[in-house]
């Protein structure tokens, strides 16, 4: 899941990335841009970098955050693990977390992070720990390294 996420391309290349790494599905939250835009035309900005994934794996446009907070809702009921990434006085570092097959990723704003909200609702916050002067990765990159760890 992509919470307000901003570049067209950086969710392109989730998708892509998503594509490879067997995700069932990416849920777009709040003004996370879409593969189509709201006429159904394709967005080149998000296919270019997507390069066909974004006509392979579903996904879903979840604009109010009560949507997003529902869908995560659900999936809990079904027993997946909502998982975050984001830096938090509580995060652990993504090596040391033990997740399961069934789980959902939660990926914020390349600002603001995950929303409050959601973090309040999740199971755990995992983080990559940084070692140099910058705070974060970029989220595309984040998303790659977070799904094909080992």
């Amino acid at each position: 899941m992509l919470d307000n996420v901003r570049s067209a391309q950086n969710v392109g290349s989730v998708f892509r990335t998503c594509e490879g790494a067997g995700v069932e599905k990416i849920y777009l939250g709040g003004y996370t841009p879409t593969p189509k835009d709201r006429f159904g035309r394709v967005r080149n900005d998000v296919a270019k970098t997507a390069l066909g994934a974004e006509t392979i794996l579903p996904w879903q446009l979840l604009e109010k955050e009560q949507e997003v907070l529902t869908c995560l809702r659900k999936y809990k009921l079904s027993q997946y693990k909502i998982i975050a990434i984001e830096q938090t006085n509580d995060s652990i570092p993504f090596c040391s977390a033990n997740i399961p097959q069934k789980a959902v990723y939660v990926f914020g704003n390349e600002i603001e992070g995950v929303s409050k909200n959601i973090l309040n609702m999740v199971d755990e916050v995992i983080e990559i720990p940084m070692l140099g002067q910058k705070e974060s990765l970029n989220v595309s990159v984040t998303v790659g390294i977070i799904l094909f760890r080992c």
